[in-house]
């Protein structure tokens, strides 16, 4: 009996398994010509599970490679040790790997030393430094360079692929799989988050190893100074797993009055928390992309992004670190009807929802394989 054609995709984070969860569903669709394998790094392990449950999936494999403290190098090492294996192993016939973080940089070097395609999906991102993001955007750059396959998820994107020399016909313009992930959840039913609030609500997520130490206090602080200034507003930090992050937060915002620090919800109902916001603010990607769908105003924690379609499409406004940069442009947009207005109207630049069912066409044309 012949045996089906095998895939693998590898995540090990949240956004990770977020973006990554269309295109494997995407796949199953097709498992009467190809088995779809789900590889989990560990990198890590908790939220990235809690992702994953949100589309009913798994993960077929996990590495386990999360330790306390871990360095990018142990990261890098033992996955690599890890996917290699598994690769030997399971002899795919091509490897999917999601953005820009260290477990797709692993991925798609373990692919290259065994010499197995490349699917990157959310190709082409940049920003003007490969040390900002960082590592991300080294991780993004170095996986450009052996890809078969490059899912750009809009023309900016794709330019600057081919403004590096890639292929053109390599290049697959397929939208966000993030944008396929928020309309999933957002058909669900979910928490109402604040329902006894009649006031506005602001999100902050912050966890960017680039704005760890000070430029995380002075966004917390203008975040502070934020809610002192608008009474109707409440500020809630759904703080990330990293015990630095969270010195920061909780130093600078605990039991600061109308300030709630919460844990990271789960992918569903956060999205709703989405929903529910006025305002966020966030060093986030992903959240730079979900927020447009529902409306809310983002202020980007960061100076650099690698998203410039949502600053150009207005959803989105880069502010840097500086906390009086950050509280004079929150207050502005919460001070102004019309300001808010602008942005909430403003047309999402990343995707209609099917990028995860293209993602599937061009690698199963790319394999030879007939859905």
């Amino acid at each position: 009996m012949e045996t089906k054609p095998s895939v693998i995709f590898v995540c090990g984070t949240r956004p990770d398994a977020i973006k990554t969860a269309p295109a494997v569903l995407a796949f199953q669709k097709h498992a009467n010509v190809v088995d779809t394998v789900l590889i989990s790094t560990g990198q890590h392990r908790e939220m990235l599970a809690q992702a994953l449950g949100s589309f009913g999936l798994t993960a077929d494999v996990d590495l386990e490679i999360m330790t306390p403290g871990q360095t990018l190098a142990m990261v890098t090492s033992r996955a690599l040790e890890g996917l290699d294996q598994v690769f030997e192993k399971r002899k795919p016939a091509m490897v999917f790997g999601q953005g820009d973080t260290t477990t797709t940089f692993v991925a798609g070097l373990a692919a290259f030393y065994r010499q197995i395609p490349f699917g990157h999906i959310e190709a082409g991102l940049r920003t003007e430094t490969v040390w900002n993001p960082f590592p991300e955007e080294f991780n993004r750059r170095a996986v450009a360079m052996f890809a078969a396959q490059h899912y750009a998820p809009t023309e900016w994107s794709a330019n600057n692929l081919r403004q590096e020399g890639v292929d053109d016909s390599s290049i697959f313009v397929t939208g966000n799989t993030g944008i396929d992930a928020v309309q999933m959840i957002s058909e669900q039913a979910g928490p109402d988050w604040y329902s006894d609030w009649t006031g506005r609500v602001v999100l902050l997520t912050t966890h960017r190893r680039e704005n760890w130490g000070a430029p995380q206090q002075q966004i917390a602080r203008a975040a502070r100074s934020l809610v002192e200034a608008h009474r109707d507003v409440k500020l809630v930090v759904a703080m990330h797993r990293n015990p630095v992050v969270r010195e920061t937060l909780v130093a600078e915002l605990g039991g600061v009055p109308r300030v709630e620090l919460i844990e990271p919800p789960d992918y569903a109902p956060f999205v709703h928390l989405i929903k529910r916001s006025s305002l966020i603010l966030t060093d986030s990607g992903g959240v730079q992309e979900e927020a447009p769908s529902f409306g809310v105003p983002v202020l980007v924690l960061r100076t650099t992004t690698e998203r410039p379609e949502g600053v150009d499409a207005g959803t989105a406004r880069l502010v840097g670190t500086n906390e009086n940069d950050i509280f004079e442009a929150a207050d502005a947009i919460l001070s102004d009807p019309a300001a808010h207005a602008a942005m909430s109207r403003a047309v999402s630049p990343y995707g209609d929802g099917k990028a995860g069912d293209r993602i599937a066409a061009a690698a199963l044309t790319y394999l030879g394989i007939t859905p």
